[in-house]
């Protein structure tokens, strides 16, 4: 009889301990509700902005511009997006305006070389346009692109019966620092951005006063013009009348220059009845 009184103690302080220590534990963590799912970030344009300050008749290239995400709020449907058909319509257009560095570029800003009168409104007052026939080794390889400096140079052959040797073949600047307003008829060679696939240029339409144009089109009677690609902010090298010195054959080869300082002069003395044929060298 003692000894189950004894368990029925034991068994109830068992059961007050267990609810103690329950009771001293801390409360089960309730379950976390799922994250709720990131708002997705605002929409962003990307878009056309004048990369430096551009003054107004500028041929556009690539480097003419950059790409700036904007938002899509307050941006007018007139603004270029960054797309390639984009920059397509903008490589060789002509800006109507000055813009600063930073400004976005709009259709309403350039006109493009498919619009009625391009041709006219690139050319600045008192100019005119006229065009030389090139290949891929006068052409500068066909890499020359609308709104590029260039020289133009004329190489003839002169009359042999009248000219020594090393002096028969002659090459001169024609004219300096002439502005390049379009590359055959579309004005924007390379427009598509497949350089492998573009054609090398056949005709080069120059700017240039209406004096010039008259020697230009002198020189393409004489013989060959050819095309070079001035780098920037280059200033032209002349002799001392101001123009480019011309460069003969015998300039070029050494060995037509001594060919033709050993060459013999050869003098028909008559005197008299008598004719006699003399050497000189």
């Amino acid at each position: 009889m003692r000894l189950l009184l004894v368990l029925v103690l034991l068994l109830a302080a068992g059961g007050l301990g267990l609810i103690a220590w329950q009771a001293v534990q801390p409360p089960a963590p309730r379950p976390v509700a799922a994250a709720e799912a990131a708002p997705p970030a605002p929409a962003r344009l990307r878009i056309l902005t004048a990369a430096r300050p551009l003054p107004a008749g500028s041929l556009l290239k690539e480097e003419d511009w950059v790409v700036r995400e904007v938002p899509p709020e307050g941006i007018d449907a007139t603004v270029l997006r960054d797309t390639p058909e984009e920059r397509a319509e903008l490589r060789g257009a002509m800006l109507r305006t000055y813009l600063e560095a930073g400004v976005p570029l709009s259709r309403d800003d350039v006109l493009r070389p498919r619009d009625r009168g391009f041709l006219a409104a690139v050319l600045r007052p008192g100019m005119r346009a006229i065009s030389v026939g090139v290949d891929a080794v006068t052409g500068a390889a066909g890499l020359i692109w609308p709104g590029d400096q260039v020289d133009l140079i004329l190489t003839q052959e002169l009359d042999p019966a009248q000219t020594p040797l090393g002096r028969r073949v002659v090459a001169e600047t024609v004219l300096t620092d002439i502005r390049v307003i379009a590359v055959d008829q579309k004005m924007t060679q390379g427009a598509s951005g497949d350089t492998a696939a573009r054609d090398v240029a056949r005709t080069v339409t120059l700017e240039v006063s209406a004096r010039e144009a008259e020697r230009v089109a002198v020189a393409g009677r004489l013989g060959r013009l050819s095309v070079t690609v001035r780098a920037m902010e280059e200033t032209a090298i002349a002799d001392s009348t101001g123009r480019p010195a011309a460069v003969f054959s015998a300039d070029v080869s050494s060995a037509l220059s001594r060919n033709e300082q050993a060459a013999a002069t050869r003098m028909r003395v008559i005197q008299g009845g008598e004719m006699q044929d003399l050497t000189f060298r």
